[in-house]
């Protein structure tokens, strides 16, 4: 895009974000003020656009309230935790804003269980984004977000014409603050607890003029209502959505490359080998969103000619607040998991995880009010060392490796791999989270020798 475009672009968000024609209520006002029955059902929209509708079925949009983690943390401890804590009372209804928008709206607060099967389950629904009009403010976040719901639905492209409804044409869906609504969150403390939007805004792709949905959402020649009497087009936006639980999408967001420090070595000397990990794809931080819950790490193994294998720690570089980001199988954390639920004497989770002892973790520690590590966003008074990967950041991991004097004569091959978790598995094991939410995605894998020779 131009910078001319841009720049006209960015006059019409400016001008839909703050004119008098946006009056809707936006943000906690916005609470109780559209029933149910204001949105559209997504099948209804499937009627025409069946293809992007499945797509979005399958997508985290979608599932944004029904999905098993989300629903274990609501009703397990958020909920709990705004019934007991004056601080958060707010997150009974906030964590709907964005989690359960039509519920939100229409003051259906708390939602009842997914299993009750009401049009809260329908999460980000298609109605909703497209009944988006603007944003109040002049950053967005906490579901600020204005919604005009009815027969005028916000698209992206002028001269089109649907035999169900209005088509408004509305730059704003097209731009990075809309989804920012939703991708930026400021807690009770008022810090930035996601910021994934605000990440993307000090990134190379944005001043490149590459935004969110040119990732999430890529365009491909298509119809989008081949059963409403739509038009093909080269640039169809595909409403895919695929992110932090799509295996492939991951899959080389990181890079890694190992090294030696020397091709031979005795028996009983001593290496270094040099790992370089870089976020190659990513315009935000990985992890980014909810990053008190994900873990990312780097693991590095050597595997001698007899197929021995030997786990190699990272060495400490000494910064502040380190320790946090070297896993440790002994270290505890989520003590506050205990404070909300009522359970005495509860001393915390392992806080890594299954993660390998001595394995590099990049995150940013969620410190909640006594300063210990925590899931609950919403509970996070301090942060600790952002120890993430920016994009196009590259970080330098080094292993001082002293040989074992047995070690037989020949190839030795290293392997630094970076695994994700959605989740930390202490966290998923003691809440009862599905696996799928903690078993390693391998997102990238490079491998390195040398030999071990004789005296």
């Amino acid at each position: 895009m131009s910078t001319r475009n841009l720049v006209l672009v960015a006059a019409l968000i400016l001008t839909i974000a703050t004119s008098g024609l946006c009056a809707a209520a936006a943000g906690d006002a916005a609470l109780g003020t559209h029933p149910y029955s204001s949105f559209d059902k997504d099948e209804d929209c499937a009627e025409c656009h069946n293809d992007l509708y499945q797509q979005h079925k399958q997508g985290m949009m979608s599932q944004s309230y029904t999905h098993a983690w989300d629903e274990i943390e609501y009703f397990e401890l958020a909920l709990p935790h705004s019934l007991i804590e004056e601080k958060v009372a707010g997150i009974k209804a906030g964590c709907n804003g964005c989690h359960a928008p039509l519920a939100f709206l229409a003051g259906d607060i708390p939602p009842k269980p997914p299993a009750e099967n009401t049009r809260a389950n329908e999460g980000v629904s298609c109605d909703l984004c497209h009944s988006i009009v603007g944003f109040e403010g002049e950053v967005p976040f906490n579901f600020n977000f204005r919604v005009e719901p009815g027969d005028v639905q916000q698209g992206v492209r002028s001269g089109t014409e649907s035999m169900y409804h209005e088509i408004q044409p509305n730059p704003f869906l097209m731009s990075a603050e809309f989804c920012g609504t939703c991708h930026n969150e400021k807690d009770p403390w008022g810090l930035w607890v996601k910021a994934t939007h605000l990440e993307w805004k000090e990134s190379p792709q944005a001043k490149g003029g590459i935004v969110c949905q040119d990732c999430h959402m890529p365009p491909a020649a298509g119809n989008s209502a081949p059963d409403g009497g739509g038009l093909e087009h080269p640039d169809v936006r595909q409403h895919l959505f695929h992110g932090a639980h799509d295996d492939g999408k991951l899959a080389g967001s990181v890079e890694v490359r190992i090294h030696p420090s020397a091709r031979e070595v005795q028996a009983g000397g001593s290496i270094t080998l040099q790992a370089t990990v870089v976020n190659a794809k990513a315009g935000h931080m990985i992890p980014t969103g909810s990053a008190e819950e994900r873990v990312v790490w780097l693991h590095v193994e050597a595997e001698d000619a007899k197929g021995n294998r030997y786990s190699l720690p990272v060495d400490r570089k000494g910064f502040e607040g380190e320790e946090m980001t070297i896993a440790s199988s002994e270290a505890m954390a989520y003590q506050d998991i205990g404070d909300i639920q009522g359970t005495e004497g509860f001393e915390g989770l392992r806080r890594d995880g299954d993660v390998p002892d001595g394995a590099r973790i990049y995150r940013l520690p969620y410190l909640d009010p006594q300063g210990r590590m925590t899931v609950a966003q919403w509970n996070t008074a301090a942060f600790g060392t952002d120890y993430r990967l920016a994009p196009l950041q590259a970080r330098n991991e080094t292993y001082s490796w002293t040989l074992p004097e047995q070690l037989e004569a020949g190839p030795v091959t290293v392997i630094a791999t970076v695994w994700y978790s959605r989740l930390v598995s202490s966290v998923a094991s003691y809440l009862g989270v599905p696996e799928e939410e903690t078993t390693p995605i391998k997102m990238a894998q490079h491998q390195t020798t040398f030999m071990v020779v004789g005296p």
